[in-house]
């Protein structure tokens, strides 16, 4: 129901999610859907704009393109855990179905939320 959702997005306090792609269209989908979800949403486009990114707000959770431009992602991924080992991340290879690969997000990163031991 409307209203069991919108119990559940207040009772979360919002976790930040960076959403690292160069797919506009793609990552413009998972910050709405992800905003409606209650979580905050930031996008970088490329890899040397998340690892800017990272060291200004350290998100709760990053999930990133396995295919980004200006900085592969294995580097991406080198950086995070070698400044922030304590964030998660979620590594997306892209589908060409948007709304599929939307909701197994959603899915993992409330799993991983639920599971951390992090306050959010």
């Amino acid at each position: 129901s409307a209203s069991g959702g919108q119990a559940r997005r207040q009772d979360r306090t919002m976790a930040n999610i960076l959403v690292v792609g160069d797919d506009k269209d793609q990552s413009l989908l998972y910050k709405k859907g992800l905003t409606e979800e209650g979580y905050r949403v930031f996008i970088a486009r490329n890899g040397k704009e998340a690892v800017f990114m990272l060291g200004l707000n350290p998100p709760d959770i990053v999930v990133l393109d396995i295919n980004i431009p200006r900085m592969d992602s294995i580097e991406v991924m080198g950086k995070i855990l070698g400044e922030n080992n304590g964030i998660p991340l979620v590594i997306n290879a892209t589908s060409p179905d948007f709304k599929d690969s939307l909701s197994t997000l959603k899915r993992a990163i409330k799993e991983i939320l639920e599971n951390t031991e992090r306050n959010f």
